[in-house]
């Protein structure tokens, strides 16, 4: 099968795993407190699928999500408000009582001026959650670059590369001027159900990581590019006896309250 080379998300695609997707996004509201009076943003909502879970926790605030994809925007039910909006830019016309976001800042240049930015936006007793996967150096992510630049040398040259996630170091100094934050990593070991003609890894990685790749691609170039990444994913994540797969995710989390 070869996955879609739309430029704009797929939410069908990317809600296949909405389960396993959805538990860090439901770990980090947890660590949510009792925030200031204001609205509650969902910055980078994607398909609504943590719109519920927000206004079942805040049930008297107003939900607010905001994504610069119409395509995902289009599918999300259950804010009190859509804005269409490039997330890095995106500023708020009164101060919120939170900010969160679940998996979407991790596609976002310089963390060091985002996140203080962010941190800006919300008054004393506002807070800034956040929750962005750590699975850059993963063998998944790993054989992503390393297939895309053997195949592909001419679209993919990954010598000045860097994660585009930090260590939870990073975040604590950076935010810590701010206010009281808590931050931490967890690695969740997913089990990928068989998939017939397909390896579950790639199934879960097409709609999200593969995106910036396959996206550079044309139908017969992708599909060169998916039979060579399923050869290392093989290896990588040896299927069980049922045909499922263990694959071990890594996810970073904050939580800022403003003082």
């Amino acid at each position: 099968m070869t996955p879609s080379t739309s430029k704009d998300w797929n939410p069908e695609t990317y809600a296949r795993f909405r389960g396993l997707r959805l538990r860090p996004a439901l770990d980090l509201l947890m660590q949510i407190g009792t925030p200031c009076a204001g609205a509650v943003i969902d910055l980078g909502c994607g398909d609504g699928a943590v719109a519920a879970a927000l206004r079942s926790r805040f049930p008297k605030r107003e939900i607010v999500g905001i994504d610069s994809s119409a395509v995902m925007l289009a599918k999300a039910r259950g804010y009190h408000r859509l804005i269409e909006s490039d997330i890095a830019s995106w500023t708020p016309d009164v101060p919120p009582a939170v900010i969160y976001s679940n998996a979407a800042l991790h596609w976002l240049p310089d963390h060091a001026a985002l996140m203080p930015r962010l941190a800006r936006l919300i008054p004393e007793g506002g807070v800034l959650a956040v929750q962005m996967p750590r699975q850059q150096m993963a063998p998944s992510h790993v054989a992503l670059r390393e297939v895309s630049a053997r195949l592909f040398p001419d679209r993919f040259d990954y010598s000045g590369w860097t994660p585009q996630v930090a260590s939870p170091e990073v975040y604590a100094r950076l935010l810590s001027p701010f206010g009281e934050v808590s931050v931490w990593q967890s690695e969740y070991l997913q089990r990928l159900p068989a998939a017939e003609g397909a390896h579950p890894v790639r199934l879960f990685t097409e709609s999200t990581a593969m995106r910036p790749i396959t996206e550079k691609l044309d139908a017969a170039e992708a599909a060169r590019f998916v039979a060579a990444y399923e050869a290392v994913l093989f290896s990588d994540y040896p299927a069980e006896a049922d045909g499922s797969v263990f694959f071990p995710f890594r996810r970073s989390f904050f939580v800022l309250t403003r003082h």
